[in-house]
């Protein structure tokens, strides 16, 4: 019979309820970082106050008697950089009137905005996500691409139009990014704090994996970004290396071997954490496959980033699910057994510590089976098994042994020839 476990059982035996970072945590750590993590949260408290006061300031002015919430969007996905003649036009400038009148004093982006419906209005909130009134929810975030999408779309407009604000938000942005960073690596969903599962260290989405690339793109040239000062260049480059090392240290072991990522870790002890209550603390596949992806498109990964991607390609091979075939029944996407099936999946969750796909449901509860799962919960949530990563395992792996192999030879030819005596 199919094992049924509370979610709330099973987080508490994990011991991976995430505890929010906040004054009284950072209060009591001690060690030569504790000072810096509450510089960090301290810096969190005021960024998050300007913003409300900038905020209040403009709805008094405006004679308003409470905040204007602002119209709603999907995930903002401009057009591919390269098209400059695009970002060089009057679409494009209009966007970028829009984009820049939403970025919030401290510096980020929410989600979901509308802005095909024209710039921010003064008094006008500057996330969607919570109503006036309430406490603001995901008023800067890298969640669904947000930010990142922003401050990448900005430097393109500037580059091919030489708009002089655009770049100026742009490293705002940035800058946004570095202070957004914990002091060990890591970046939360949601900057300024705001608590509960959204101050995780997030994979999920690919939030810190979006963070990381554009980092990359500034570090390595993007041109782009050819704007950004060299000393700025240097203050990303570190916060990237401080990312990668996070990155390497939260990589899961289990039972003293190293595997892949959850999707959401703590940022403090780095263990791998829960967020809602369908996504318990787990091994991620489609996450952990992105995750090394991006790490594989290095241009000099250190030994340390070679032995974590070796690892972590070895452990997304082993984790790969035959035998079942994806299915539409009844308007809902289901899994089902089907012995002919010769195509790759992986789960997006895999228990901690049997390594075996799990299924949480909406109701609290993970499952062992998908069919378990799907017949006590009439809405998924989520599209639990992806063929995504076996791109990443078959091509993806292919190209990094090469790289690899050639990296391997230039590094002997710079080994100089020991002298004869």
């Amino acid at each position: 019979m199919t094992r049924l476990v509370l979610l709330s059982a099973f987080l508490a035996a994990a011991g991976v309820l995430a505890a929010e970072v906040d004054a009284s945590r950072v209060a009591g750590m001690t060690g030569p970082d504790a000072g810096c993590w509450q510089e960090y949260v301290e810096r969190s408290t005021r960024l998050a106050a300007a913003d409300q006061d900038a905020l209040q300031a403009e709805v008094a002015a405006a004679g308003l008697t409470q905040a204007l919430k602002p119209p709603t969007g999907g995930d903002f996905r401009p057009p591919d950089g390269d098209d400059r003649e695009w970002f060089a036009g009057a679409e494009a400038g209009e966007l970028a009137d829009a984009v820049i009148s939403f970025q919030a004093p401290s510096g980020g982006w929410s989600k979901h905005l509308g802005y095909g419906k024209g710039p921010r209005r003064p008094g006008m909130q500057w996330t969607s996500q919570s109503d006036p009134g309430r406490p603001p929810h995901y008023l800067a975030t890298f969640d669904n691409g947000a930010t990142v999408r922003e401050i990448e779309f900005l430097a393109a407009v500037g580059d091919a139009s030489e708009r002089a604000d655009c770049r100026a938000a742009a490293v705002r942005g940035l800058e946004f990014i570095l202070n957004a960073q914990f002091p060990n690596g890591g970046w939360p969903q949601v900057y300024p704090l705001e608590g509960g599962y959204h101050d995780n260290v997030t994979f999920n989405d690919n939030a810190m994996t979006n963070v990381l690339r554009l980092l990359q793109r500034v570090v390595e040239g993007d041109p782009r970004f050819a704007f950004v000062s060299d000393d700025q260049r240097r203050r990303f480059g570190a916060a990237l290396d401080r990312g990668l090392d996070w990155v390497i240290a939260a990589q899961v072991e289990v039972d003293g071997r190293a595997t892949v990522w959850s999707a959401q870790h703590d940022p403090i002890t780095r263990k791998p954490a829960a967020a809602r209550a369908f996504e318990p603390a787990s091994l991620s596949g489609v996450e952990s496959a992105q995750v090394l992806k991006f790490l594989m498109g290095l241009r000099q990964p250190s030994p340390e980033l070679v032995s974590c991607i070796e690892k972590g390609l070895a452990w997304l091979e082993a984790a790969e699910v035959k035998g079942i075939t994806r299915a539409k029944r009844d308007g809902r996407t289901l899994y089902v057994v089907d012995a002919a099936s010769t195509e790759g999946y992986w789960a997006r969750f895999y228990d901690l510590t049997s390594g075996r796909p799990i299924f949480p449901g909406k109701d609290g509860v993970v499952y062992e089976s998908f069919e378990a799962m799907a017949a006590a919960n009439e809405d998924l949530g989520y599209d639990y098994y992806s063929t995504q990563p076996g791109s990443i395992v078959r091509n993806g792996q292919k190209k990094w042994r090469k790289r690899l192999a050639e990296l391997r030879e230039d590094a002997s030819q710079r080994v100089p020839a020991a002298s004869t005596p």
